[in-house]
């Protein structure tokens, strides 16, 4: 299966991020044509296309679209989620420098239909040059009329903000963000009610992720049985897969939904050095990890559902025999605890607990006991939190135990670094230590 360069087409022209150039490839000319259609046509055109949120759920994106109610007297809002933080996650960054007038298109012609006339863009505050390549790209799009009041002379006004977060990995979450760009501390409301119905300033609104509407502009301009051509019946379209870890090439390669990890992996360049792939996770660290006996699977929601992974941002971690699973787990623990926003008790305890216990079998100090004591903690967390955040903490472990259960026996006895020397395990290690 080939790679279907659509979003990252142009990337490597000069200036693509302008409005210049994006146009002169053929950018902004779906605007006009979708200000001419109905709303509800719009919307109708996405939900027969199929598209699926990038964010990681894969909710069908016009159907929730669909859930804003019309005739309402309230504000409508768009929310575009850029705040990539989950390990492993890097594809709406390089997508939001290489082509952020895309991005832009996509967020006036969703306003449009959604009856929204204002929108927000979140950025995580740790990617400064990020937030200001899209403020410089907004800025040239009001000055070019593509948004703004009026735009093309079409009646309709779409203001747009980029917003910088603080650095927060729950902001990630919807309602989180939703409380980060209020100007309260970042946590996850109490779902009902759903954002499409209060939302932000408790308004209707659609929170979506970058890649999200950065497909939106192709999907309209080329119709839905275009987009239907690439991937399968339930995953259609093509899919910005960011590959990282031990492999030689590692990069964003953007491919069909269906393309095979062994096909992602050839494009990569294979696994460094000669090494040989020990265990991968489809979608950043919060999913189950695979091995090698998946990597012929789909890469389809639906497919590494089957598998009892998640495909969640399409963004592969891979890692090669040198790799030890008890500190891999551990160093991701690490990660969720400190970044429990502590709202709810089984994420702030949980995340606690396992990472403590954890701690103790990459020191070679666990007992018997333990392994079925983090079995019996993630099973009380999962599904018990306030937001995906505890799941995600809870995930990693039983997955690593299917697997790999002699490396966490080993550690009742012996130190995970003497198992597995770390610096052989780096991504950038000297070449004697390879």
């Amino acid at each position: 299966m080939g790679l279907t360069p659509v979003l990252t087409e142009h990337w490597d022209v000069p200036g693509y991020w302008t409005v210049d150039t994006y146009r002169s490839l053929g950018g902004y000319q779906t605007l006009p044509k979708a200000l001419a259609q109905a709303p509800d046509e719009i919307i109708a055109t996405m939900k027969e296309s199929g598209l699926r949120g990038r964010g990681g759920a894969g909710f069908p994106t016009g159907l929730k679209w669909s859930f804003v109610p019309q005739g309402d007297g309230n504000p409508h809002y768009l929310v575009v989620n850029a705040d990539e933080s989950e390990p492993g996650a890097c594809k709406d960054i390089p997508l939001m420098l290489a082509n952020p007038q895309a991005l832009i298109e996509g967020i006036a012609i969703t306003c449009y239909a959604i009856r929204s006339n204002h929108a927000f863009i979140y950025i995580r505050g740790e990617v400064p040059q990020v937030i200001r390549r899209m403020a410089e790209a907004v800025r040239q799009a009001y000055a070019a009329g593509y948004l703004g009041k009026d735009i093309l002379g079409s009646g309709f006004d779409c203001e747009v903000v980029v917003h910088a977060g603080a650095g927060a990995y729950i902001c990630g979450e919807e309602t989180a963000l939703l409380d980060s760009l209020e100007g309260r501390r970042g946590q996850p409301r109490l779902k009902p009610p759903f954002p499409a119905v209060a939302g932000l300033y408790a308004s209707p609104t659609v929170v979506n992720n970058v890649e999200t509407i950065s497909n939106v502009p192709y999907i309209i301009g080329n119709g839905a049985d275009w987009f239907r051509e690439f991937g399968t019946e339930k995953s259609p379209g093509f899919k910005l897969f960011a590959v990282s870890g031990h492999v030689n090439n590692p990069g964003i390669y953007e491919a069909p939904l269906g393309i095979t990890m062994r096909e992602l992996l050839e494009y990569a360049g294979g696994m460094r050095n000669d090494h040989q792939l020990k265990f991968w996770l489809p979608g950043g660290s919060s999913v189950p990890m695979l091995t090698t006996e998946h990597l012929d699977l789909p890469m389809t929601y639906e497919d590494i559902a089957a598998a009892g992974s998640m495909l969640g941002t399409g963004t592969p971690m891979l890692f090669d025999e040198t790799t030890s699973v008890v500190r891999a787990i551990t160093g991701w623990l690490d990660f969720y605890k400190h970044e429990s926003c502590g709202k709810c008790t089984p994420c702030r305890e949980g995340t606690y607990w396992i990472n403590e216990v954890l701690h103790r079998f990459q020191a070679g100090t666990g007992t018997a006991d333990e392994l079925d004591l983090l079995q019996e903690l993630c099973a009380q967390i999962l599904g018990r939190s306030f937001c995906a955040l505890g799941d995600a903490a809870a995930t990693p472990y039983p997955a690593a135990m299917k697997y790999f259960s002699d490396e966490f026996v080993a550690g009742t006895h012996t130190p995970a670094d003497e198992l597995f020397d770390p610096v052989a395990a780096t991504v950038f290690t000297p070449a004697e230590a390879r």
